[in-house]
């Protein structure tokens, strides 16, 4: 279940080993990315894409959109 929440919270989920998803396309996560996260675009996500992700730990899924 999908969940908003701040930065101090993103913090403390980061420090808790939480996976961090960027789901910006290819080229806009290399020009620019939150170390350490993981880039799976929104466009190719999918139950395939997602395993490399640990079942067992948090995500926390984010996207920059300039608009």
């Amino acid at each position: 279940m999908a969940t908003l929440i701040d930065r101090d919270r993103v913090r403390k989920l980061l420090e808790q080993a939480a996976q961090l998803v960027e789901v910006l396309p290819a080229k806009d996560h290399e020009a620019e990315h939150i170390p350490g996260a993981i880039n799976i675009p929104l466009k190719t996500l999918t139950r395939k894409t997602a395993r490399q992700l640990d079942p067992d730990r948090p995500v926390i899924v984010y996207c920059y959109d300039y608009q």
